[in-house]
């Protein structure tokens, strides 16, 4: 299937057989198996899913806004774990709707997907509705300016609970520069901010995943039981958090829309 420029497949994990993995022009974007929806196959997934498991107590549902919709991994994922959560996809791209629909098992049904953009369906939500949002959008395996500024992330702000947490997963390369400036953005915003991710990316000896973990309360989140559960990961991560972010992220500063006009 084509999709704009871009052509979309699911194929069979050859390891796994109930694994599916959605592609775009060849490239892995998104991965389900389609018995067991707790399996997280991509590193990153895990990464946030580790956020969502230490945000709240095991079991209780969740209000989540996931902007990105791929294949589904983290609403069917959170459907599982936390059953009865109210969730919100949000997929700018038709193709990539339809395609999941026909190959893949449906969506639970406390999941709503919808079209459109990720600004706008942040901009028109509720103040206050989400515990959760999940920002993964990319367009030619780019963040989209629009989702990566100033004003966007004061959106998502606006529209988490007291306790809520944005989740963003961005694609990086030495020497982080994108990265760090996301970790400004979020910080002019955020009342505390978590990075998330392979301790190789922070060496500068690979292309891969930054999770980024905003707050709206300072200490939010337990970064020891964090950072020792993605330290136990098959592909072992780090937290920085406070001082530490502090040194990665110094003389970074936040993007706006001035910026990118």
């Amino acid at each position: 299937m084509e999709s704009d420029t871009e052509v979309l497949e699911i194929v069979v994990d050859p390891a796994r057989p109930t694994g599916r993995t959605l592609l775009a022009d060849g490239v892995e974007q998104s991965y389900v198996d389609v018995v067991d929806a707790s399996h997280l196959h991509f590193e990153y997934v895990r990464r946030i899913a580790a956020v969502i498991d230490l945000a709240a107590p095991p079991g209780r549902p969740l209000a989540a806004l996931h902007l990105g919709g791929g294949a589904l991994t983290l609403p069917r994922w959170l459907a599982t774990t936390r059953p009865g959560s109210a969730q919100r996809v949000v997929e700018r791209d038709p193709a990539v709707v339809d395609l999941v629909r026909r190959r893949l098992p449906p969506a639970p049904p406390e999941v709503v997907v919808a079209l459109g953009d990720a600004r706008y369906a942040v901009t028109e939500a509720p103040a206050g509705a989400y515990d959760v949002v999940v920002g993964d959008v990319y367009r030619a395996a780019r963040m989209p300016g629009h989702v990566a500024a100033v004003e966007f992330a004061a959106q998502v702000a606006r529209v988490l609970r007291p306790d809520g947490v944005y989740l963003v997963n961005l694609t990086d390369l030495p020497p982080l520069a994108h990265t760090r400036a996301q970790v400004a953005t979020l910080r002019a915003v955020f009342a505390d901010v978590y990075l998330v991710t392979d301790r190789r990316m922070l060496r500068g000896r690979r292309y891969g995943n930054v999770v980024l973990a905003g707050t709206l309360r300072p200490g939010r989140l337990p970064v020891r039981r964090l950072a020792a559960r993605v330290a136990a990961d098959p592909v072992p991560g780090t937290v920085l958090h406070g001082p530490a972010l502090d040194t990665f992220a110094a003389g970074a500063s936040p993007v706006t829309d001035a910026d990118l006009t």
